[in-house]
C-alpha cells in the first residue's frame, strides 16, 4: 500500500491461546470514506467514540441491536459478526484471493475454507465459466 492509499489500522485479535500482544495492520478502506472520516476528526483520532471515548469491548452491541431491529432482523441471531462475515464472502466473491481476504481480516485461509465454502458454493458456476475454453468462439 503506498502512502497515498487510504487505511485504518485495524487492532490483531486476541484469539487464541495466553496473553497476546495487540497489534495493528493497514486495511485498505474507499477514498469517499477516508474524505468523510478527514472532514471531521483529527487523522490519529479513533474511528468510533462514545461520549468522547474510544468504544469499550461492548460499546457496539446496543447499535447493532437497534440496527438490526430496524431492518427487520432478530439481534439475538445477528451480531456485529455479520459485518465481518458479510466482507469476506463480499470479497471472495470478488475475485479477492483467500489469503489477502484472511489477511484482510486477521483470520486463516484454513479457517476461511472451513467457514465460508457453503456461501460461495453456488457462486462457482459463474466464476468457473469465466475461464473456460469456448470452442465454438470464432
Amino acid at each position: 500500500m503506498t502512502v497515498h492509499e487510504p487505511a485504518l489500522a485495524m487492532p490483531s485479535s486476541k484469539k487464541g491461546r495466553g496473553q497476546k500482544r495487540v497489534s495493528h495492520f493497514p486495511v485498505p478502506i474507499p477514498i469517499s470514506l477516508a474524505d468523510k472520516l478527514r472532514s471531521n476528526r483529527p487523522a490519529d483520532a479513533p474511528l468510533l467514540l462514545r461520549r468522547g471515548e474510544r468504544w469499550g469491548r461492548w460499546d457496539h452491541s446496543g447499535a447493532v441491536a437497534r440496527a438490526v431491529k430496524r431492518a427487520g432482523l432478530d439481534p439475538a441471531e445477528v451480531t456485529i459478526y455479520a459485518l465481518r462475515h458479510s466482507n469476506i464472502v463480499r470479497q471472495l466473491l470478488a475475485g479477492i484471493p483467500i489469503r489477502i481476504a484472511a489477511v484482510n481480516h486477521d483470520t486463516s485461509v484454513l479457517i476461511i475454507e472451513k467457514t465460508y465454502s457453503r456461501h460461495i458454493g453456488g457462486h462457482s458456476d459463474r466464476l468457473t465459466r469465466a475461464a473456460l475454453l469456448d470452442l465454438g468462439a470464432a
